[in-house]
C-alpha cells in the first residue's frame, strides 16, 4: 500500500470511531424521550385500532349521529361528562384495588 492509501484508512478508523461516540452520545441524550415516544406508539396504535373498528361498525356511527341529532348539545355534553368522570372513577379504582391485590388485571 503506498502512504496515500495508508491516510485515508487511517482517517476511515478515526472518522468510524467518531460516528460511534456521536452515536453513543446521541442514544444518552435521546433516552428520556423513549417513554414518551413509546406512548406516543401507543396513542397512534389505539387510534387505528379505533378506526378500524368504526370502520367494520359503520351502524355506530350513524347511531351515534342520530343521538347527537335527536338530543339537546348541552344534554349530549352533560352526559359525556358524567361518562367521561365514571370512566376515570373506574381507572382509579381498579388500580388502587391492583396495587392491593384485590383486582386481576388479566
Amino acid at each position: 500500500m503506498n502512504q496515500e492509501q495508508i491516510d485515508l484508512a487511517v482517517e476511515r478508523g478515526r472518522l468510524l470511531e467518531r460516528i460511534s461516540s456521536q452515536r453513543q452520545l446521541l442514544a444518552q441524550q435521546l433516552q428520556p424521550l423513549g417513554g414518551a415516544m413509546a406512548t406516543a406508539d401507543r396513542v397512534v396504535v389505539g387510534a387505528r385500532e379505533c378506526g378500524d373498528y368504526l370502520a367494520r361498525h359503520p351502524e355506530l356511527v350513524a347511531t351515534s349521529v342520530a343521538v347527537l341529532v335527536i338530543l339537546r348539545p348541552s344534554r349530549v355534553w352533560r352526559w359525556t361528562r358524567r361518562g367521561f368522570l365514571a370512566w376515570r372513577t373506574w381507572r382509579m379504582l381498579r388500580r388502587e384495588l391492583s396495587h392491593l391485590g384485590l383486582f386481576d388485571r388479566a
